[in-house]
């Protein structure tokens, strides 16, 4: 009987664990996402006709603003959105350690967010990036495409001066993907250190 309980609490937490991991994601994620834009200069306002601008206040306007109030902006940095994302990161992380039992410490906590933050933005670009490559071999002429391509270029035009065309196909958002793979593999060994020293 006993083993069932231990069944169905680790079922349990995994189950939280995954609803978790969606929500903090997609919050903390549109963050970023708004963060990265505002670098990039991407007109985010309603009249601007970014599709996504409506979409982004409604998932992040109720964290960011008031974060905004007392973080201003550091140049093109919007420290708020950095802040919020980092916040609901760690949220997730001080959620799971409380159902688990609160063992280990808090610094671990936010380390982790951290950590999950930096992976989060490797693997966001990641997706904008594969979703670029596969749009740009269709040469469709959307908002959505444009939009995409303002995000990913920057990235995209240092790779572009150094890696040539090859038989007329641009392999720079190949050479990009590599690129974030190898920061992923990275990420997760300095994480991994960074967890054994503390």
């Amino acid at each position: 009987m006993m083993l069932a309980l231990t069944g169905l609490d680790t079922m349990l937490y995994q189950i939280i664990s995954l609803l978790l991991e969606v929500a903090a994601g997609l919050i903390a994620g549109t963050c970023l996402l708004r963060l990265y834009m505002q670098y990039q200069r991407i007109p985010m306002s309603a009249r601007s006709g970014n599709p996504l601008a409506k979409f982004i206040f409604a998932l992040t306007d109720w964290l960011v603003l008031p974060l905004r109030r007392v973080l201003p902006a550091a140049g093109r940095v919007d420290t708020a959105s950095l802040v919020a994302a980092f916040l609901i990161q760690l949220l997730q992380f001080v959620i799971l350690w409380a159902i688990a039992g609160m063992g280990g410490s808090l610094l671990t906590l936010v380390v982790l967010a951290a950590f999950g933050l930096v992976r989060m933005s490797i693997l966001g670009l990641t997706g904008l990036v594969i979703i670029y490559a596969v749009l740009s071999w269709v040469q469709t002429q959307s908002m959505a495409a444009d939009f995409l391509e303002r995000l990913v270029m920057p990235l995209l035009a240092p790779i572009r001066r150094v890696v040539p065309l090859t038989g007329g196909i641009d392999l720079s958002p190949l050479v990009l993907l590599v690129l974030l793979q190898i920061a992923g593999i990275v990420l997760g060994n300095v994480q991994a250190a960074v967890l054994v020293a503390l």
